[in-house]
């Protein structure tokens, strides 16, 4: 089969690219001018230059394919760059649902995300927002919905290589996360999934049209609290970090007064996130693959140290 992927040349699209060839499918990217050295296999795939605003780049890179996945998403605007919530992860859902019909294709994978609800924050809100859209849509659609991804971020950005940038490798104590009056009773916790995991229920949700009409919330097979991803990811690379319980509401004031700068590392509608917690039952994801699933082991996170 041959399927579009909109958002390819990130880490997940990285991934989703080579599952879907070593499946035996082919593919066909949409791909900004200047960003060619990102795409995963690139002397395998299709490429057509261009971005989610323009309505004929879509309908170009869908010609001849049978699905398209959407996969498009930013954890952090930046309104004087265009990049928004509302822009990326519904404005260019729509339109790529109108190029989908244009060119006569009837199967849509949607990438979501755990916990997305309205009224939500603006990320949970154009998220959920994009699903009901495409659910309307008429397609046959599916839509998939992670915990946090982790896995070889293969020189790009992923979650547990993000933590270790920001609060591992730094000469400072780590942060671990709480709502509530104590960490043990306000921890935060999060179910994280691998990226072969992610990359492996796509293909299957592809080929498997009873998926369509579904909605599967993919979730590693632990629930973790913030403290204890922190603490393997320490252990994965060697560290001996002390981890300091930080109450959210502290880190929200700060939030409140700086996030609108670049360097804040989080985003109110981030901490309301954390806060809600981020996890998912793992049956629904092994048996959409049919495998054991991989966990946020200190094996599993050795490329940390590559």
């Amino acid at each position: 089969m041959r399927v579009a992927i909109i958002g390819g040349t990130g880490f997940v699209g990285g991934h989703l690219t080579d599952a879907l060839l070593d499946a035996g499918h082919e593919v066909s990217l949409l791909v900004r001018a200047g960003s060619e050295s990102k795409v995963s296999q690139a002397g395998r795939v299709s490429m057509t230059t261009g971005d989610i605003s323009s309505s004929e780049a879509l309908r170009s890179v869908m010609q001849g394919c049978s699905a398209v996945i959407y996969n498009v998403g930013i954890l952090r605007e930046i309104p004087s760059r265009g990049i928004t919530f509302e822009e990326s992860q519904y404005q260019g859902l729509v339109r790529t649902v109108e190029a989908a019909r244009a060119v006569g294709i009837t199967r849509l994978l949607l990438m979501s995300a755990n916990g997305v609800k309205q009224p939500g924050t603006p990320y949970q809100e154009t998220k959920y927002r994009a699903e009901e859209y495409a659910r309307q849509s008429g397609l046959g659609v599916t839509v998939l919905r992670p915990s946090v991804i982790f896995g070889d971020p293969e020189g790009k950005m992923e979650f547990a290589t993000q933590l270790f940038n920001d609060m591992i490798r730094p000469p400072i104590p780590a942060v671990s996360f709480f709502s509530g009056r104590s960490p043990e009773q306000g921890a935060v916790v999060m179910s994280p999934v691998h990226i072969d995991d992610v990359a492996s229920a796509f293909v299957a949700a592809l080929e498997n049209d009873e998926t369509i009409g579904q909605t599967f919330a993919l979730g590693g097979p632990e629930v973790l609290s913030w403290r204890t991803i922190v603490r393997r990811i320490a252990e994965a690379t060697g560290r001996d970090k002390w981890v300091l319980p930080m109450p959210i509401w502290i880190m929200r004031l700060g939030a409140t007064l700086f996030d609108w700068l670049p360097f804040f590392p989080v985003t109110r509608g981030q901490l309301t996130m954390l806060e809600e917690g981020n996890t998912a039952d793992p049956e629904i994801l092994r048996k959409l693959i049919g495998r054991d699933l991989k966990s946020f082991s200190v094996d599993a996170l050795g490329y940390l140290n590559d």
